[in-house]
């Protein structure tokens, strides 16, 4: 099967997928889909019960790489991206929580990062030339691709991050590492760090740069995010009856909750999404009412890595329910709100919600969350409260390690959360790294200065 990508925007020309991999951003502006999505039969499915998560991986995303990659090349990268446990920690009745919190930098962007990486450095190598990865972060985006692409010859990445809205850890997994990966501490907000990247993949004068992204508006980043979700079911549910599953989804920019989209639309068994965001409700709001507004500036919360005010990935999905979102936010067609609200339960958990969940979680079930997966866990107890998913097998996603942000933990619960190995004397390894003002113009010129010769 043929599959071509998309731009959201829809003026752009369709593409193949390393193009798109290449590419990030469509030139239009928009985000890349992919027509169609491939199906996964339901014997496949039953199959991959019990598997282990590179055996998933491979079965999944077989399908898009195939015309790029040959299946035994995929099964090897499979192996060398996903060497680490996955947890499903069972927590209460049929209530799981699923922790992608034991990759190389303790969160879940490891999953999407090293796959992504291994693809890009395979068709680096093929193609020749070189690539710089341009990569805004609002927390955990930042350290995993800079982990997943550091010292991969002929490419370079930029992280931008917002100054004051990373946590210690957050910044020093980014700002320790050297050699092919810089980073920039923006004097703004994660938004103005997504925005200076978006309009340097529209720049002409930067073409020759050859300049891609490593964010969730690359699908890059998105199909490896498919992954988990069938592995939680493949380990969880009836898979002899296609039982269907419930995930409840912390979300920011809204990548994750695309990964889970698409397997859903691979024919995953999905009843239902919980999505749960902080206080930046701007999406939430959009469901319930039909009027999208976009935050700005966004609002600062503990669950950091969450503070966006309008979304990327929210075109894509907008896109899928038949709707127009471009990328300034502005809804040229509105989509299926009636079929998005029989999909998704979409929830705000603001900080005294998410601070409150993360204690009567440690006091009534021994389960540590750190403030973004708290924000999911909150947001399907909303969910099952009302009697929506009573006895349903659920999975809420645990997005980061606790003990990155070990302040608040320490504050709420009083202890110290154990540190995983890719933690250990983080803290005493000496940083660098620039700072900038929210100035597109003095962003270009770093970027000619330094990659431009």
């Amino acid at each position: 099967m043929d599959i071509i990508y998309y731009s959201t925007n829809r003026h752009a020309p369709e593409v193949d997928l390393a193009t798109a991999l290449l590419t990030g951003q469509a030139p239009d502006k928009g985000l890349y889909m992919p027509r169609p999505i491939p199906r996964l039969e339901p014997g496949e499915l039953k199959h991959l019960a019990g598997k282990p998560y590179p055996e998933i991986a491979w079965t999944v995303l077989r399908p898009y790489a195939a015309a790029m990659i040959g299946d035994e090349t995929l099964g090897r990268l499979c192996e060398d991206a996903y060497n680490y446990p996955v947890p499903l920690e069972k927590v209460t009745g049929r209530s799981h929580v699923m922790r992608l919190d034991q990759g190389p930098t303790a969160s879940f962007k490891d999953f999407a990062g090293r796959m992504m990486g291994r693809l890009l450095s395979h068709l680096v190598e093929a193609r020749g030339g070189e690539l710089l990865i341009l990569t805004a972060t609002s927390g955990d985006t930042g350290s995993a691709i800079a982990h997943a692409f550091h010292k991969l010859p002929r490419i370079g990445v930029v992280v931008l991050f917002p100054k004051k809205e990373v946590s210690d850890r957050q910044r020093k997994q980014m700002t320790t590492l050297g050699h092919n990966v810089a980073t920039i501490a923006v004097d703004g907000k994660f938004d103005d760090c997504q925005a200076l990247v978006k309009q340097a993949f529209a720049d002409p004068a930067l073409r020759r740069l050859h300049l891609s992204s490593a964010n969730s508006i690359n699908i890059g980043r998105l199909l490896p995010q498919a992954v988990y979700y069938v592995y939680a079911w493949a380990h969880l549910a009836d898979t002899k009856g296609l039982e269907p599953i419930l995930f409840s989804v912390p979300s920011g920019n809204f990548g994750d909750l695309m990964g889970g989209i698409f397997a859903r639309e691979m024919g995953l068994p999905v009843e239902r999404f919980v999505v749960a965001t902080n206080a930046n409700d701007e999406v939430p709001s959009f469901f319930a009412s039909g009027r999208y507004r976009k935050i700005v500036p966004s609002r600062v919360c503990l669950s950091n890595a969450m503070n966006v005010g309008h979304p990327s990935n929210l075109a894509r999905l907008v896109d899928l329910y038949g709707g127009w979102l471009d990328e300034a936010g502005e809804l040229k067609t509105r989509p299926d709100l009636d079929r998005i609200n029989r999909d998704f339960f979409a929830v705000s958990v603001d900080d005294e919600e998410t601070r409150r969940t993360i204690i009567e979680a440690y006091r009534k079930h021994r389960l540590i969350l750190e403030p973004h997966g708290a924000v999911g866990w909150a947001g399907l107890e909303r969910f099952l409260g009302e009697g929506k998913g009573t006895g349903r097998l659920a999975v809420s996603i645990e997005t980061a390690h606790p003990a990155k942000f070990p302040e608040e933990i320490q504050a709420l619960l009083r202890i110290d959360p154990a540190l995983p190995p890719s933690l250990e004397g983080l803290d005493a390894r000496p940083e660098s790294f620039g700072e900038m003002g929210v100035d597109y113009a003095a962003f270009r010129d770093y970027l000619t200065k330094e990659y431009g010769s």
